[in-house]
């Protein structure tokens, strides 16, 4: 079981901004946000549904290749607000919402990259 997944970002400001509109169709929320001074390196936020932050960014160089994310919806209209959500903060569209039937019969995605160009993901696992 995964506890939390972190990623890097070159500019943190934009990331943030990005990252609060596009998992707010989720649930997601921002709950923790460090400085550098409170941790001794590390300055960024970590997302997630309360009380628990499960996704973090942090302000540093982006890995690469970029990396991909994927966050549960609970149903395909939740899939559909994420999407709609991601590209108005200024994610790039990779793929839109709809079936990917070579994953499984019900497998509902949308696809968006971030600011870094990593690939983010909704996907909801329940029948239409």
């Amino acid at each position: 079981m995964i506890d939390h997944v972190s990623i890097s970002t070159a500019d943190y400001p934009r990331s943030k901004a990005f990252y609060l509109a596009a998992l707010a169709p989720l649930g997601y929320s921002l709950l923790v946000e460090l400085t550098a001074q409170q941790t001794g390196d590390f300055a960024g936020a970590g997302f997630g549904v309360a009380p628990k932050p499960d996704f973090w960014i942090g302000a540093s160089q982006p890995q690469r290749p970029p990396v991909h994310v994927a966050f549960r919806a609970a149903s395909r209209d939740q899939v559909n607000a994420f999407y709609r959500a991601a590209l108005a903060a200024g994610g790039r569209d990779n793929g839109a919402p709809g079936l990917r039937p070579q994953y499984h019969p019900h497998y509902y995605g949308a696809f968006v990259l971030d600011p870094d160009g990593h690939n983010i993901e909704a996907v909801c696992h329940e029948p239409a």
